[in-house]
């Protein structure tokens, strides 16, 4: 005799994967009655897509929300009342260090460095979950005890035996990782100096809403860059199941205030203006422009390295700002770049002093 289901199915999230496959922009996420996170309808955004008018609700505003948002803030803003326990025996150097290394949950230390170093760190790094379903046990709830926490979190199974993940089903939803983050990104930021730095960490799961989410924690305007980092070969294979292969991974980097670089320099020596134009001919005057030059074709000019100087010429690729920020590379990209002149003449033009060779 064949085995029979037991469970019906949950009609209703059959017709929420249906309506997915018609409208994905509705599919949302929301909790249910147990506190459980699950797939669900948008219904003022649907009857949008079922009207062919503006259907009234509530008053549109840019924004990124999820069911959670307001607990992970109030999260950040509770005080805790763990401490912090120096370990002595296996501390190195425990007189004369500069060094702190803490073991325990990212949060209640977080919390409890602002004592001490709120407003004073330079640089911050985090490498968090990258919520692939199998990568982070999350549930904040430090009223219960050891073996609540455990239970509620998933790390321990129906016999009391702890586990060392939790199951994929929640890791699916993005709503527990952004509260998981946003109230650690929150803490992590009162942590910085104003010209103070942070780097994260992601991959394609959720780089997209962590851009969104640093936004607003940190400020679009304090946006520094997206570093994109090779992490694997081309050659090596993750999973055979996907039909491409991840090779990079990124670093949003994000600033508190007055962040500067600290760019390599190189000094601007006068070695490399080693180059002067040997005029052999008068060339052939014309204007470009509005402005007077003289174009001198193949053979009527030399390109000599001579003796470097002030009075020498230095090469040089124009681009970027070189182009765009003052008249003289307005003029240079308008009218003399290869693209936008005689193409066919190998050319020397002379204007106001600027000599350009092709």
């Amino acid at each position: 005799m064949d085995k029979l289901t037991l469970q019906s199915k949950n009609r209703t999230q059959e017709h929420v994967e249906k309506i997915a496959q018609l409208f994905p922009n509705v599919v949302t996420e929301a909790v249910d009655e147990r506190g459980q996170l699950k797939r669900a309808i948008d219904f003022e955004l649907l009857k949008q897509e079922l009207s062919d008018t503006v259907v009234g609700g509530e008053k549109e505003r840019y924004q990124l929300t999820w069911p959670g948002k307001k607990k992970a803030i109030l999260l950040a803003n509770t005080p805790t009342d763990k401490t912090l326990r120096p370990v002595k025996a296996d501390s190195v150097d425990w007189e004369r260090t500069q060094n702190v290394y803490i073991e325990g949950d990212n949060l209640e230390a977080l919390k409890l460095l602002q004592e001490a170093y709120l407003n004073k760190v330079k640089c911050i790094y985090i490498d968090p979950p990258y919520n692939t379903g199998k990568d982070f046990i999350y549930k904040d709830d430090f009223k219960n005890s050891s073996d609540e926490y455990l239970e509620q979190s998933g790390q321990v199974d129906e016999a009391g035996n702890r586990l060392f993940q939790n199951s994929e089903v929640s890791g699916r939803f993005h709503s527990d990782w952004l509260s998981m983050m946003y109230a650690r990104l929150k803490l992590a930021r009162l942590l910085l100096r104003e010209d103070g730095v942070i780097f994260i960490s992601i991959d394609d799961n959720e780089a997209a809403n962590l851009k969104k989410m640093c936004d607003e924690i940190f400020g679009e305007n304090h946006y520094v860059e997206t570093f994109y980092i090779q992490v694997r070969y081309a050659n090596k294979s993750l999973t055979e199941k996907d039909d491409f292969q991840k090779l990079i991974e990124q670093v949003l980097v994000y600033s508190k205030g007055q962040f500067k670089p600290n760019k390599p320099y190189e000094p601007y020596a006068l070695d490399k203006f080693k180059y002067k134009v040997v005029e052999k001919g008068e060339g052939t005057k014309t204007q470009i422009g509005g402005k007077n030059v003289t174009i001198f074709k193949k053979g009527e000019y030399d390109i000599v390295e001579t003796e470097p100087g002030l009075d020498g010429l230095k090469e040089t690729w124009a681009s970027g700002t070189v182009l765009t920020g003052n008249a003289s590379g307005k003029f240079f990209d308008q009218y003399l770049s290869p693209e936008r002149t005689l193409t066919d003449w190998a050319r020397c033009t002379r204007w106001r002093g600027l000599v350009k060779t092709a």
